[in-house]
């Protein structure tokens, strides 16, 4: 490795000619500052300033004491993982297939007329119903945008307001999608604890005294916890954003038509960067790669200019589809009939889990059950998988991997009531098996 130039620009320059052709490999340890400084005779700062610009490209990350090292692409848990063999699937997080609508059958209904270049990013239909559904819960005036689902939004959102290296508050524990967002994009996390109630108010104060620039909230049906804002919450959470109206603040109500709790909004009116994301994934089908999306003007402008029709607008067809099944009321009572199984599964479970000894402290709303124990929880997964059951392991859903090591996530959806009873005996009987290792 030489690393050659005697300002700045000629240093990061090339460093990253040196990772382009390979001569520099992900994880790579660079020179540290005093010494590349020496060996290129140029002031400590030079240096300095040159790692900073590659850390703020993507090209480096800094470690504490263990330097400045070659970014390499991370390795990023996923939604959808579930069983492997025989086990039981309770790890997933997907809906429930048998509740979820026809969508090729919706695709055929109505009338669809292939767009071309130059049409409406938007299908005036969808639109209408998008806007009467956000005008239930939004008060000051937004316009309406659609995107490739939920996390597509949140992406494009943040990239919008925000540069590499700004601070973002997100949940802790959090939806695994979020983490690997923010990681992708460069951003940096302030975990904010998550209670039965949402967010809590403490820890978001901490995260925005902190630096936070945006502020990522799921307000009902949480991933992974199924914690849903309460109305006291939720006023507590928005007089706290009150004072810090150029936060952005993007509100994920990914379970909405499916949902048990209602929805409480945290944007506060002064907010002047603000998002409410709805996508359809859980209640139409994680296939239907669609979010409807409420935003301020100046917010909806900057999205627009990333989905300019005629480049990356979100396909009409699948407009079409979800305008077709949100208007049809077979799907409105499917809704209701899955709202009311999701909620009866998660109670099931988390009664049984009580009757066990294994407390959930609050009724979950959602697909899934987030269980504390006190033994760890890698060593509960894997024993669990012997016996059958395959769920996830909580660290996964932490912004720091260190964090919620005794915690498991339970995917309730497809939960019937004799597997409820089955997992909760079994699960007691591994944390009693591990008990008795450790002692």
């Amino acid at each position: 490795m030489r690393i050659k130039g005697t300002t700045a620009a000629e240093i990061a320059g090339s460093v990253r000619d040196q990772v382009a052709s390979g001569e520099l490999a992900p994880r790579a340890s660079l020179p540290p500052v005093r010494v590349l400084a020496g060996e290129l005779g140029v002031n400590r700062n030079t240096v300095a300033l040159a790692y900073r610009r590659l850390v703020e490209a993507g090209v480096a990350e800094t470690r504490g004491r263990g330097g400045t090292v070659v970014a390499a692409v991370p390795q990023l848990a996923r939604e959808g993982v579930g069983a492997g063999g025989d086990c039981v699937d309770l790890a997933s997080g997907n809906p429930d297939p048998l509740l979820l609508p026809d969508l090729l059958g919706a695709a055929r209904r109505g009338e669809y007329s292939p767009p071309l270049y130059g049409a409406p990013a938007i299908d005036p239909e969808l639109d209408t119903w998008a806007r009467a559904d956000f005008a239930e819960d939004i008060e000051q005036p937004f316009r309406t945008l659609v995107t490739h689902g939920a996390v597509d939004a949140t992406e494009r959102l943040l990239n919008a307001h925000l540069t590499r290296g700004d601070l973002v508050a997100i949940e802790d524990p959090c939806f695994l999608a979020s983490i690997g967002t923010l990681r992708l994009g460069g951003y940096r996390s302030a975990p904010v604890r998550v209670d039965g109630a949402g967010m809590r108010p403490d820890a978001l104060r901490a995260a925005l005294a902190a630096g936070a620039r945006a502020v990522v909230c799921t307000p009902r049906a949480h991933n992974p916890t199924g914690a849903s804002l309460t109305e006291e919450r939720a006023a507590d959470l928005r007089a706290i954003l009150a004072r810090h109206p150029q936060v952005l603040v993007i509100e994920d109500d990914h379970f909405s038509a499916v949902s048990a709790r209602p929805y409480h909004r945290v944007t506060p009116p002064g907010s002047t960067r603000w998002a409410l994301v709805r996508s359809v994934s859980k209640f139409l089908g994680p296939d239907l790669r669609l979010a409807l999306v409420a935003a301020d003007a100046g917010t909806t402008a900057r999205l627009e200019a990333r989905l300019s029709a005629g480049t990356t607008w979100v396909s009409r067809l699948l407009q079409h589809t979800a305008r077709e099944l949100l208007l049809d009321p077979r799907v409105h009572e499917l809704h209701e009939r899955a709202r009311e199984l999701y909620a009866r599964r998660s109670g099931l479970l988390v009664e049984r889990l009580r009757a066990q000894g294994i407390e959930v402290p609050y009724r979950p709303d959602g697909l899934n059950v987030w269980v504390e124990l006190d033994v760890d929880g890698r060593a509960a997964v894997a024993d669990l998988a012997r016996r059958g059951w395959a769920v996830r392991p909580g660290h996964l859903f932490a912004p720091d991997p260190a964090a919620h090591q005794g915690a498991i996530r339970v995917t309730a959806a497809t939960l019937t009531e004799p597997q409820a009873e089955a997992f909760a005996a079994e699960l007691a009987a591994a944390v009693a098996e591990l008990h008795s290792k450790a002692t």
